[in-house]
């Protein structure tokens, strides 16, 4: 069945780096538009980056300039590189694949912490 697995959170101090990796099987990847999105706690959860299949970005104007959103059809992974992380960052950060209404499938989930 299909599965996503998040991985690359953590803590990080205010200005540092990380860079979430989600790894899609059971889906055939290269046909499915690929989200990130995050919820903080008390918060509702919120797109941050997403990818369609021909590679077109778009992006939070929180993130803007600081995080990137790439994928990898090859190895089925979909990356977020985060630059200047900032405590408002702080969440757990989702996965996702959609193809159409119906399609659509979530990771678990990873946490990043930027400390105030």
């Amino acid at each position: 069945q299909a599965q996503l697995v998040e991985s690359g959170g953590g803590l990080v101090q205010p200005g540092g780096s990380l860079r979430l990796s989600c790894a899609a099987s059971g889906i055939m990847f290269s046909i499915y538009t690929m989200r990130w999105y995050r919820q903080a706690p008390g918060k509702q959860r919120e797109l941050v980056a997403g990818i369609t299949t021909g590679g077109v970005t778009n992006y939070a104007d929180s993130v803007k300039g600081r995080f990137t959103i790439s994928r990898d059809n090859a190895k089925n992974t979909v990356y977020l590189q985060m630059n200047s992380l900032e405590p408002e960052d702080t969440a757990v950060y989702y996965c996702n694949a959609r193809r159409i209404p119906g399609m659509e499938y979530w990771g678990q989930g990873t946490q990043v912490t930027v400390p105030s």
